[in-house]
């Protein structure tokens, strides 16, 4: 018996999640190895960008109410330098306009 690809990527993702909140929970970062989080933020990345992309997609990246502005800017700051991008590459594309 073969299990749902969508319930498979739920489990997985509840998986990933639980290992991060123990992690931050227990201030035990290393739990979370830091070529796991790249990978998983990688994938995260490419996936969103994909689903925002779509014509009306109304995909959130974050929950609100879990992140604090310093956990945004942060994490952000990280991407964009982890692209070699900067603050005018991105600006370029904060205010275009969705297709």
């Amino acid at each position: 018996m073969s299990v749902p690809v969508e319930a498979n990527a739920t489990a997985v993702g509840a998986d990933f999640v639980e290992a991060a909140e123990r992690a931050l929970c227990s201030g035990t970062l290393e739990q979370v190895p830091d070529a796991e989080l790249e990978r998983v933020m990688t994938a995260a990345v490419r996936l969103y960008a994909a689903k925002a992309e779509l014509e009306n997609s109304a995909v959130r990246p974050v929950t609100p109410e879990q992140v604090t502005p310093t956990d945004v800017v942060v994490t952000v700051s990280g991407l964009i330098r982890g692209a070699g991008l900067n603050l005018w590459d991105v600006s370029m594309w904060f205010n275009r306009a969705k297709r």
